[in-house]
C-alpha cells in the first residue's frame, strides 16, 4: 500500500486486500453491527468485541508459510515489530486516531458471558482492516473507536485449561518462526507444506460462528452474530472471493469507488454483504447474546 497507492489512484485500479476469511466476516460483522446501532439507537458503537464461538475447519501449509514469513520477518527487522504493534498500521491519515486498543494476547477470564478467553490467532490482522475501514468510511465509528477480537473457551477449569494451552501454543510458534534454526526445523519436518490444505469433505463439513458485542456511547447494547457453512479457510473464502471480485466488477462503479488501497466494508458495504447472503452461505444477524 505504501508502495502503490498513489499509482493505483491515477491508474484507476482498485484493490481490496483481505476478501477471505481474513477479513470479511470481521469487517462485514463490525459494519453490520454499526448500520444495526446506527438505526436502532442513533448512534454507533464505540466500543465492539468480537469473539470466535466456534469453528471448525483445516489448515493449509500455506497459510502456515504465511504466518512464518510475517514472523521472520518481525524477528529480523526491530521497526517491523514496531509496525505489526500498531493497530493503526493500515490508516495512511496524517492525523490517524490513538487509541489505547484491548490486544488479548494472554489466557482472560469474561465474567459477562462467563468464558475464558483466548488469542485468536488472525486478530492481528483483523483488527487492522477494521480501524482502516473506519478511516475509508470517514470515521463513521467515531474516532474514539475500540475493537478486539478473541477466542471462546468454556467456563471452568477445562476452559481455563485451553485458554492457557491455546496461549502458550501461539506464543511458542510465534518464537520458534522468529529464530533461524527452529523456524528451518518445523518447517522442513513438522509444519504442512506448501500447497497442501483440507480435504473436500472437510471443507464441506466446516462451519465458522462469530459473535460480536457492542456498546454505544449512551450505555445501549447490540449483539450479532456471523456465521459461515464451510471450512472457514477453503469452503467459505474460495466463495467470498468470489462474490467480491463479481461485487467489485459488476455492481460497483468507478464513480463511487476510485482507484486505490479499499477494504471490504469501506468499497462494498451492504452490496458485498447481500451477495454473500444470498450465494456464500453467511448469516449477519441480530442475536440476544
Amino acid at each position: 500500500m505504501d508502495k502503490y497507492q498513489e499509482t493505483a489512484k491515477q491508474s484507476g485500479a482498485r484493490i481490496v486486500n483481505s476478501c477471505g476469511f481474513d477479513s470479511i466476516p470481521s469487517d462485514l460483522g463490525v459494519y453490520f453491527t454499526q448500520k444495526q446501532a446506527e438505526e436502532r439507537f442513533g448512534e454507533t458503537c464505540d466500543v465492539i468485541h468480537m469473539r470466535v464461538k466456534a469453528a471448525k475447519g483445516g489448515l493449509s501449509g500455506g497459510t502456515i508459510a504465511s504466518m512464518a514469513t510475517i514472523f521472520e520477518e518481525v524477528g529480523e527487522d526491530k521497526s517491523r515489530r514496531k509496525q505489526v504493534a500498531n493497530p493503526y498500521l493500515l490508516n495512511d491519515d496524517k492525523d490517524a486516531p490513538n487509541v489505547r486498543q484491548e490486544n488479548i494476547s494472554k489466557p482472560k477470564y469474561d465474567s459477562e458471558h462467563k468464558r475464558w478467553l483466548a488469542p485468536f490467532v488472525m486478530a492481528s490482522i483483523n483488527t487492522r482492516i477494521v480501524h482502516r475501514t473506519n478511516q475509508l468510511l470517514g470515521y463513521e465509528y467515531g474516532r474514539q473507536f475500540k475493537y478486539d477480537e478473541a477466542m471462546w473457551m468454556k467456563d471452568g477449569v477445562k476452559g481455563q485449561l485451553s485458554s492457557y494451552a491455546m496461549s502458550a501454543g501461539l506464543f511458542g510458534f510465534a518464537t520458534a518462526m522468529m529464530i533461524k534454526p527452529s523456524r528451518e526445523l518445523l518447517s522442513k519436518h513438522v509444519l504442512p507444506k506448501s500447497g497442501s490444505g483440507p480435504s473436500k469433505e472437510e471443507q464441506e463439513n466446516g462451519y465458522f460462528d462469530i459473535r460480536l458485542f457492542g456498546q454505544t456511547t449512551g450505555n445501549q447494547t447490540i449483539n450479532t452474530k456471523v456465521t459461515g457453512d464451510k471450512d472457514p479457510g477453503y469452503g467459505s473464502t474460495s466463495r467470498m472471493l468470489a462474490q467480491a471480485a463479481l461485487c467489485l466488477a459488476q455492481d460497483i462503479s468507478k464513480d463511487d469507488v476510485a482507484g486505490g488501497f479499499w477494504t471490504p466494508a469501506a468499497a462494498m458495504g451492504d452490496t458485498l454483504l447481500s451477495r454473500l447472503e444470498e450465494h456464500a452461505g453467511l448469516r449477519f444477524e441480530v442475536v440476544d447474546a
